[in-house]
């Protein structure tokens, strides 16, 4: 059974269609079968389909093309816009999931509530792999090269993430932001030959620690300091919003997490169970951002990690 790799994107946005088009400029690729009206381009065991709705619209796409082909999907990386407040240009990468919305809310951008996928164990080497590239391009200072939270859908099985152009229309149509992101996936990927990046099958006899962020604001500062030295790997990261937290105000000080409410504790579960998914043998150690929470929260997040039995980490036990 041959192992393969979906990338996915979708031709009405030009952050997601353009670094598609760098790459099947690059040699090797031809057409593949159509899933519905989903075309495909194969080149080696990478599959690139292009499809014509919102990026986080096509649920299963991994599971679909695994019934469409007889092929096993290994992991599947999307290419997208990224919009900020700041609109301040970005390349980002970041794994997907809502895992802190309960059954019954509608997940405004795709994904299923409480769920979080398998994040892809190429996200911190690529992040490396992406300043290097963006830098010898000339797009850093004027691009910030970041991980974001964990966030939206589609609902993927499989070891995912996200490549963003950000943050306005300006940016999501420039030519050389699109190169680097097609660039970083055929080395990353090792699609013209060599070695992949980011092989945890591979890599993780050198280091088996996988970093959970928790806590912090959308880019996780604290938690991309860490992850920006070499060898670390990274899973989900849950940012503030992720982690909602009812504050009881409780006079006599017990703040055991058994008493307070909000869908924190789910959030922190499926992560967790999707990072042991996504890596096989590896060690999982929470990182909090401890300046993000208030006293109460971290000693129940503190409490409810040791449950799961979860190690908490400082900066130098990730490498």
């Amino acid at each position: 059974m041959t192992m393969v790799t979906l990338l996915v994107a979708t031709t009405i946005d030009p952050a997601s269609i353009n670094p598609a088009n760098e790459l099947l400029a690059m040699p090797g690729w031809s057409p593949g079968p159509s899933l519905q009206d989903i075309k495909s381009f194969a080149n080696r065991d990478v599959r690139l389909l292009l499809h014509d709705k919102s990026i986080v619209a096509e649920d299963d796409l991994d599971n679909r093309w695994e019934e469409l082909t007889g092929e096993v999907v290994d992991e599947v990386i999307f290419f997208s816009r990224h919009t900020a407040v700041s609109n301040r240009p970005a390349l980002t990468v970041h794994p997907i999931g809502v895992p802190h919305l309960l059954d019954g809310e509608v997940p405004l951008q795709g994904g299923k509530p409480g769920w979080a996928a398998p994040p892809s164990p190429r996200i911190g080497p690529w992040l490396r792999l992406l300043k290097t590239i963006a830098e010898s391009h000339n797009l850093v200072p004027e691009f910030e090269i970041t991980l974001e939270g964990t966030h939206h859908g589609p609902v993927t099985n499989k070891r995912t993430l996200f490549l963003e152009i950000g943050s306005t229309e300006d940016y999501w149509c420039r030519q050389d932001a699109a190169k680097v992101i097609a660039l970083l996936v055929w080395e990353g990927l090792a699609i013209g030959g060599g070695i992949d990046v980011g092989n945890w099958n591979r890599e993780h006899s050198k280091n088996n620690k996988v970093l959970l962020g928790i806590g912090g604001g959308h880019y996780a500062p604290r938690h991309m300091d860490i992850v920006l030295k070499d060898g670390v790997w990274v899973s989900h990261l849950l940012s503030g919003y992720s982690l909602p937290m009812e504050d009881p105000k409780l006079s006599n000080g017990n703040t055991s997490d058994k008493s307070i409410g909000g869908s924190w504790k789910q959030s922190i579960k499926a992560s967790y169970e999707a990072t042991t998914s996504a890596f096989p043998g590896g060690e999982i150690i929470a990182h909090l951002d401890h300046k993000s929470f208030k006293s109460w929260q971290k000693t129940a997040i503190t409490g409810f990690l040791g449950e799961l039995g979860v190690k908490i980490g400082k900066p130098k036990d990730f490498y």
